[in-house]
């Protein structure tokens, strides 16, 4: 069975923003590419895309505004991101609606955040850490993606979408 989560993608003018972070090469800093960028709403762990998309089928999702930032900031002790805001209610329904699908949902508090870089345990932490972000958008979209490894590193494909309500 495919590995999945439920996602929101950023516009392509927030990851236009995003890429004018500070991203230089540095042993021990694995920077996400812009295009695998992406909010996880709901992780699934291996699950069939059927299993969701029928826990899906009649969820009235409530709009959201995902705001960024305040500063890139540290998740755990090695993960870089860029908070984002606003996303809370979207991801409690979503947990409700799926709750018996995949992987347990976490039982902590939802923290949404895009992921820019992977840290090594020896590796100091690069000079994006405490960049000012600041930025909105209007999620349109939900979306079911599969997670798989390919020669080049994991590869995002969109199976499926549900539209939010403006």
């Amino acid at each position: 069975m495919p590995r999945l989560f439920l996602a929101v993608w950023p516009p392509e003018d927030t990851v236009s923003e995003l890429m004018a972070l500070r991203r230089k090469d540095q042993r021990g800093v694995r920077f996400v590419a812009p295009e695998r960028w992406h909010v996880t709403v709901r992780f699934f762990g291996e699950a069939h895309p059927d299993d969701v998309e029928e826990a899906m089928a009649d969820v009235d999702l409530p709009p959201a505004v995902a705001t960024l930032g305040p500063a890139v900031d540290v998740l755990g002790e090695r993960v870089l991101a860029v908070p984002v805001n606003g996303l809370e209610a979207l991801a409690g329904v979503v947990v409700a609606a799926t709750r018996g699908v995949g992987d347990p949902p976490p039982r902590r508090a939802f923290h949404g955040h895009i992921t820019i870089a992977r840290i090594a345990r020896d590796a100091r932490m690069p000079p994006t850490l405490g960049t000012r972000v600041d930025g909105t958008f209007c999620v349109e979209e939900l979306a079911l993606v599969r997670s798989r490894r390919d020669p080049d590193g994991v590869r995002y494909d969109t199976v499926a979408t549900w539209p939010l309500p403006a």
